[in-house]
């Protein structure tokens, strides 16, 4: 969903006034020191090197507080920065501003360490024709905002939750009475657009998956011979998705075995908040 349809809005409002509210309670009390309709003027720069991504969040804190509130970008989501580097300056109501320092900061910190991590492994595998995938190990109530972060870094998204694809999982298949029966019964309830996806975890599963229909499979936790093992017996009869214990060390050999996608939960599970730092002028 691009950033800029009006579902995507309502997200965002709904992560800022969940994020404001948690914060805020009945009232910001050391704001009150400073008295009311100071103008305040401020800068933020990075400590380190990232890949930005998260301004519609950091926005919408100061302009929920203060509409009046002006900011002036120097960078966009997507952009690569420096220790140093200036992201933007603002001016506005001192008090509003302080406020809303703490949610914007966290919004803008976050998302940037997911499309930073993402564009890391993203680089790592240049020149494969592997794409990196995210998973639904995300930070409760900032999946869309993470999956953003993930497209920004040069990932790729999984399906968003449980409503708009089928993952087949271990649990799943014995529940459902096996491989061949879980694939049949998910191909009658997927809705158009669905994707339906199975796991597996041994040659053998790969076999009875591909004879039972499946065109997206995910090989749990196969070591690099079994990778490339399950792209040759595969054939291209259906895609390919490596997961489990992917390492930014490990990524490029997986990469090279011949594996159409590689699913990375700790993109959004993982992350260390990229150091920003507002401050007053």
């Amino acid at each position: 969903m691009p950033i800029n349809q009006p579902e995507f809005v309502t997200i965002i409002r709904a992560n800022v006034y969940s994020a404001l509210s948690e914060d805020m309670g009945s009232g910001d009390l050391t704001a009150q020191l400073v008295p009311e309709k100071t103008p305040g003027h401020a800068t933020v720069i990075t400590r380190q090197q990232a890949v930005l991504c998260g301004k519609s969040w950091f926005e919408m804190c100061f302009k929920v507080l203060d509409p009046n509130c002006a900011i002036t970008w120097f960078v966009k989501d997507g952009s690569k920065v420096a220790p140093n580097e200036k992201l933007c300056e603002l001016r506005g109501d001192a008090r509003a501003m302080l406020t809303a320092e703490r949610a914007a900061l966290n919004f803008l910190q976050t998302l940037s360490a997911t499309s930073t991590l993402t564009h890391t492994f993203v680089e790592a595998i240049k020149g494969s024709h592997a794409k990196i995938m995210d998973t639904r190990k995300t930070i409760p109530s900032l999946r869309l905002a993470q999956k953003y972060a993930v497209r920004i870094g040069g990932g790729y998204n999984q399906r968003i939750g449980l409503f708009d694809g089928i993952l087949i999982k271990e649990n799943h298949i014995t529940a459902a009475g096996g491989i061949s029966e879980a694939l049949k019964q998910a191909f009658l309830l997927a809705p158009e657009g669905a994707t339906v996806q199975i796991e597996v975890e041994s040659m053998a599963e790969l076999s009875e998956a591909l004879d039972a229909g499946a065109k997206l499979i995910l090989l749990d936790n196969f070591d690099l011979d079994g990778m490339r093992d399950a792209v040759k017996f595969t054939s291209r009869r259906a895609e390919l998705e490596a997961s489990g214990g992917i390492s930014i060390e490990k990524v490029r050999s997986i990469a090279e075995t011949g594996v159409d996608r590689i699913s990375i939960g700790a993109l959004t599970k993982n992350v260390s908040a990229i150091d920003l730092s507002m401050r007053f002028l």
